[in-house]
């Protein structure tokens, strides 16, 4: 890799040559593994036979602590998760094992059928039911304040710099209030470990034995102690991937049961968990869309724009059903410079 306009390749290089030898690492043959939304890279080296991963995370961007801390927590809990094999902190560098090079996402992308795919979502599921019975110690709560703050980008991002239309004071009020109403319901759910990005491009599919039982997680450093729904709905409504409703369902069927077998603080009634994890992806899907304006406005990936369909129309499959959040449901189709729908409401 040309390493003449990149002086942290170079850092890479010399640190991985420091190594042990016994580790068999072949600098040289470093190359791009992945990136994602922040300043993190992956790179993938050779390692005598096998490959491992090099995490580098520029300190003044990032911090790695997060990331050891919550791989020994989901590791000591059963989840297949990169194991760390030497840490640089100060210069932020990890060496990690190698899950494979294909992800949920992926996989589904390069089309397969629906035995491999339902295969792949219970092992996702059971996945989650042991990560949520993994200590939380150390974590940052998801209380109802960050939930408030992250909402904020929806009329940030979204509504102003993306669809550049300001809310009037009234619209703004009315939806302050919607986001009020969703902050203190999500904050009140029994809490768990919550990984944040729990889907498709965050699950790797394992085959091979050295790869470590399905799926491998990847990350997870934002782990935070918050509502037991949360990740549920990161998976089932995907921000990737559209899984229409009878799949959601089914899905959310699945690991409620699982979760009641388990002992997990799920509702009993499942009417009840359904319109929780609902109202929780709906959170979290306002955040999304406001996170992806952001990304694109701000830090000129575009990338992230075929998806907003996709999440908007999560959004309103959820607002459409409870009466509400017709404030919100209003706001959406100025921005969306539609006719309002009229639906079920609950």
């Amino acid at each position: 890799m040309n390493t003449d306009h990149d002086p942290r390749l170079s850092r890479i290089q010399e640190w991985l040559a420091g190594q042990p030898g016994e580790l068999g690492l072949e600098p040289g043959s470093l190359r791009p593994a992945s990136s994602d939304a922040s300043f993190r890279r992956y790179f993938r080296v050779d390692a005598g036979d096998a490959t491992l991963i090099v995490m580098d995370a520029p300190p003044e961007h990032e911090d790695c602590r997060p990331f050891v801390h919550v791989a020994g927590l989901l590791r000591d809990a059963g989840l297949n998760v990169p194991g760390v094999v030497a840490q640089d902190l100060e210069q932020g560098l990890l060496l990690l094992t190698d899950l494979g090079d294909t992800t949920y996402y992926q996989r589904i992308r390069q089309g397969l059928d629906d035995a491999e795919l339902q295969a792949l979502y219970r092992d996702a599921l059971a996945a989650l039911v042991r990560m949520q019975q993994a200590s939380v110690a150390g974590l940052p709560v998801y209380d109802r304040a960050r939930f408030l703050a992250e909402l904020e980008l929806f009329p940030q991002w979204y509504a102003d710099r993306h669809c550049g239309q300001p809310l009037d004071d009234a619209s703004r009020q009315a939806l302050q209030r919607v986001f009020e109403t969703l902050a203190e319901h999500n904050a009140a759910q029994p809490s768990v470990l919550v990984h944040r990005d729990y889907h498709s491009p965050n699950l790797m599919v394992c085959r091979e034995p050295r790869h470590g039982p399905n799926p491998g997680v990847l990350d997870f450093q934002d782990a935070v102690a918050g509502p037991i729904t949360y990740d549920l709905a990161s998976l089932v409504v995907d921000a990737r991937t559209t899984w229409e409703e009878p799949q959601q369902l089914d899905w959310a069927i699945r690991y409620w049961e699982m979760a009641r077998k388990a002992g997990l603080p799920v509702a009993a009634d499942f009417a009840e968990f359904h319109r929780a994890y609902e109202w929780m992806g709906l959170q979290r899907n306002l955040r999304i869309l406001g996170v992806f304006a952001r990304l694109h406005h701000r830090d000129g990936k575009d990338g992230y724009l075929q998806h907003m369909p996709r999440v908007n129309a999560y959004v309103r499959q959820a607002a459409e059903r409870y009466g509400v959040f017709a404030p919100l449901l209003r706001v959406l189709d100025r921005l969306d410079d539609r006719s309002p729908v009229v639906g079920y409401t609950f």
